[in-house]
């Protein structure tokens, strides 16, 4: 049994969605316990519980203490990861696109294909937007030999949430491949989408992008921002992301999404600010990317190497579980991260011509 203190390091629900997809990967039982226990509200939130009862639901698995408020649960997953097609609703503005991201790794190994449909936010503070995981995780797993994707059916805002997200994921063969990211090169174009809903008399998405392309333009940048402007929502809402890519292949990204009081120009600001300093680190990756790109890494065959702008406790609670389940090492000189992968292949594709158990 995998035993997990969800204390360690962030204290986040990230290290339940990381320890619970991993689990569901080793088809080992896991006992984690002081879940979320630096957060103001510890223990589960809805959208946590989702990403344990979506990892249930897809390998046949069962969940004991698994309700909202737990600070303990022990989650045992079921012996194989079939495949198929699956619906969740977080039911409030928890973040869909971390459910997503639970899920990605077990399906990336699943014994068919997987179409997941989730409902809840897809923009709001603290978690990747959708437009940062389609535009900038998204293609660099499909590097590392991924084959998924991402659709944005409905948007979803805090409070209300209620957006959709579809991704659809095609299972490895083989292990992923590494990334080798050390030279971040020069960048050969910036692009972004400006998002509001129900906002469109008060030209939030013009005024979004607008500002960013001249903050971008003073930095030498000429950018090109798409305007999206929505009535499918439940409510009012907004969203920026921008992301540079570079001529060796590096994406880095940045965003935030709009509450009452947040004006469309400080969107703009934050957004451009955000995504200069981690241009200016010359790093290869950007804050968020750092510590998403942990997981993959360490399931790759070979070392994947890039380098980060700035050590989070996300980016140490990662490389932390990764060494605790997988066994994976990995070693930080200064800002380059080596992460050493250790070639997962799924036990429902290895080759026999029967079913093993």
């Amino acid at each position: 049994m995998i035993e997990i203190d969800g204390s360690m390091h962030s204290g986040s629900g990230t290290i339940l969605r990381y320890a619970v997809a991993l689990a569901t990967l080793k088809r080992e039982s896991l006992h984690i316990t002081h879940i979320r226990n630096k957060r103001p509200k510890p223990g589960l939130r809805r959208q946590h519980l989702q990403a344990v009862e979506a990892a249930c639901a897809i390998s046949g698995g069962h969940a004991e203490g698994a309700e909202v408020g737990s600070q303990e649960i022990l989650f045992t997953p079921g012996r194989t990861i079939p495949g198929g097609e699956f619906r969740f609703d977080i039911g409030s503005a928890g973040s869909a696109t971390m459910a997503a991201f639970t899920l990605i790794p077990p399906c990336l190994f699943a014994s068919s294909a997987s179409k997941i449909t989730i409902a809840g936010g897809l923009f709001q503070d603290f978690a990747p937007s959708f437009f940062h995981m389609q535009r900038v995780l998204l293609p660099l797993l499909r590097k590392m030999g991924a084959d998924l994707n991402l659709r944005m059916l409905r948007p979803g805002y805090v409070p209300d949430g209620q957006g959709q997200l579809e991704m659809t994921v095609k299972p490895a063969r083989s292990p992923l491949k590494p990334l080798n990211m050390v030279d971040r090169g020069s960048v050969e174009a910036v692009n972004g989408i400006a998002l509001s809903s129900h906002l469109t008399e008060q030209m939030v998405s013009r005024r979004m992008a607008r500002r960013a392309l001249n903050l971008l333009r003073d930095q030498g940048f000429q950018a090109k921002i798409d305007e999206m402007n929505d009535s499918s929502a439940v409510q009012r809402g907004a969203a920026l992301v921008l992301w540079a890519q570079t001529d060796t292949g590096c994406i880095l990204g940045a965003d935030q999404a709009g509450k009452r009081g947040r004006k469309s120009e400080s969107i703009a600001d934050f957004v451009a600010k955000s995504l200069m300093q981690d241009l200016d680190s010359s790093a290869t990756t950007d804050r968020h990317l750092a510590d998403q790109l942990i997981m993959f890494a360490a399931l790759a065959d070979g070392t994947t190497r890039y380098t980060i702008p700035i050590t989070t406790d996300h980016v140490e609670s990662n490389l932390w579980l990764v060494d605790t389940i997988l066994g994976a090492k990995a070693d930080l000189d200064g800002n380059l991260l080596s992460i050493h992968g250790m070639a997962f292949e799924s036990p429902d594709t290895c080759g026999c011509s029967v079913k093993c158990l």
